[in-house]
C-alpha cells in the first residue's frame, strides 16, 4: 500500500460544529491488488469521522497486514480510513473486470445523475437570486439552508424562494440541527404550505426520540444523526424519512451501497452527498448513486467547494446533472 498526504485548499472556509477550516487534507490510498492497482481517497473531517493522525495510523496499521480482507476489518472505528482502503480495492475489482465502477456495484448504464444545488443562508433576496440562478444552470432541486436565522425569516425565505422558482423545482431545506423541539416544530408548521421534499436535521444529532416524534408534519432527514448513530439504530427508532448517506462518513462505498438498500428495505429514501471531499471520493458517491435504481437529486455538485483538487474533475456538473464516469474503474487515471 502507498499512502500520499495532500492538503486541499477551499474556495471558502467551511464552518462546522468543531470550528472553521480552510483547507480539507487527507490521504491517497493506493493498492496492487491481483496485479491491478487502484486509489482510493481518505479525508477525514473531525466530527464526522476520525481526526487525520487517526486516520494515518489506522491506514499505516491496516498497511502491515498482507490480506486485504483483514485489512479492511482493522479500519473499523476510522471511517475515512477504511473508506480510502475500501475504494482503493473497488476501484482495483471494476478496472479488473474492465467495467465502471457503478456497472461493477450492479448497476444499469447511465450517463448522468440529478444532482441539487445548494443555497447559503443568506438574506431573502440573496436566496432568491441564487435559487433563480440555480434553476437557470439547469438545477430542478435545491437545498436551502436555514436555521442560522429567526425562524419567521427562514420561513419567508423558504416561501419567497417557491414563489420565485415554481412548484416543479424539488426544494429541501437543511437546519443543520440548529433548533430545538419548540422552534422545530414551529419551522415545520410554517413550512406546511412550501411544498419542501424534507427538513434536514432539524434537531441535535443525538435526538432520535424526538426526531421521530416530529415526523408526520413534513418529511424529515437525517445526516449528522448517522455520525452518532448506526445507520441500524436510526431506522429502529423510526426517526426519519430520509437518510443523508455520505461514502467516508460510513466508512466507504461498499457501507453506503448497504445503507441505501437497508433504508429502502425499510421505507425510507436516500440522498447521497459528501463530506466537501477530493475528486476521487467524490467520483466515488456519483458511483454509488448511479448503481441505485432511480436515485433522488444527489448532494454532489461540490466539487467548486474547493479551490484545487486532486486530479480533473471526473464527474463535472452540467445542466443539473453529473456525469457519471464510464472509464474502468471509480475514476481515470492521470497516468492512464
Amino acid at each position: 500500500m502507498k499512502i500520499e498526504p495532500f492538503s486541499l485548499a477551499l474556495a471558502s472556509p467551511l464552518s462546522t460544529a468543531r470550528g472553521t477550516i480552510d483547507t480539507r487534507e487527507g490521504f491517497l490510498v493506493t493498492i496492487d491488488h491481483e496485479g491491478t492497482r487502484g486509489i482510493g481517497e481518505a479525508t477525514p473531517l473531525p466530527g464526522w469521522s476520525e481526526s487525520l493522525d487517526e486516520c494515518r495510523t489506522a491506514l499505516d496499521r491496516a498497511d502491515d497486514i498482507d490480506d486485504w480482507s483483514a485489512a479492511l476489518d482493522t479500519l473499523d472505528g476510522t471511517p475515512a480510513a477504511r473508506h480510502g482502503f475500501a475504494l482503493a480495492l473497488a476501484d482495483a475489482r471494476s478496472r479488473a473486470a474492465d467495467l465502471p465502477l457503478y456497472r461493477h456495484l450492479g448497476g444499469d448504464p447511465t450517463d448522468d445523475l440529478p444532482v441539487n444545488a445548494t443555497i447559503g443562508d443568506g438574506s431573502i433576496d440573496e436566496t432568491v437570486a441564487a435559487a433563480t440562478a440555480a434553476v437557470e444552470q439547469g438545477f430542478e432541486a435545491l437545498k436551502i439552508k436555514v436555521g442560522a436565522r429567526a425562524v419567521a425569516e427562514d420561513v419567508e425565505r423558504v416561501a419567497t424562494v417557491r414563489k420565485a422558482v415554481g412548484n416543479d423545482i424539488e426544494l429541501r431545506a437543511d437546519a443543520n440541527g440548529a433548533w430545538d423541539r419548540e422552534a422545530a416544530r414551529i419551522a415545520l408548521d410554517g413550512f406546511a404550505d412550501t411544498g419542501l421534499a424534507y427538513v434536514e436535521q432539524p434537531l441535535p444529532a443525538d435526538d432520535l426520540a424526538s426526531h421521530a416524534d416530529l415526523r408526520g408534519r413534513l418529511p424529515i432527514a437525517l445526516d449528522e444523526s448517522l455520525a452518532t448513530h448506526s445507520v441500524e439504530r436510526v431506522l429502529a427508532a423510526d426517526a426519519a424519512d430520509v437518510l443523508i448517506v455520505k461514502p467516508m462518513a460510513l466508512g466507504g462505498p461498499d457501507r453506503a451501497r448497504s445503507a441505501v438498500l437497508a433504508a429502502h428495505e425499510a421505507g425510507c429514501e436516500a440522498v447521497l452527498t459528501t463530506t466537501i471531499d477530493g475528486a476521487l471520493a467524490r467520483a466515488g458517491a456519483v458511483h454509488v448513486a448511479a448503481s441505485l435504481p432511480d436515485p433522488p437529486a444527489a448532494g454532489l455538485a461540490t466539487a467548486d467547494r474547493l479551490a484545487e483538487n486532486l486530479v480533473q474533475d471526473p464527474a463535472p456538473i452540467d445542466d443539473g446533472h453529473a456525469r457519471v464516469p464510464q472509464e474502468p474503474g471509480s475514476a481515470p487515471l492521470e497516468d492512464g
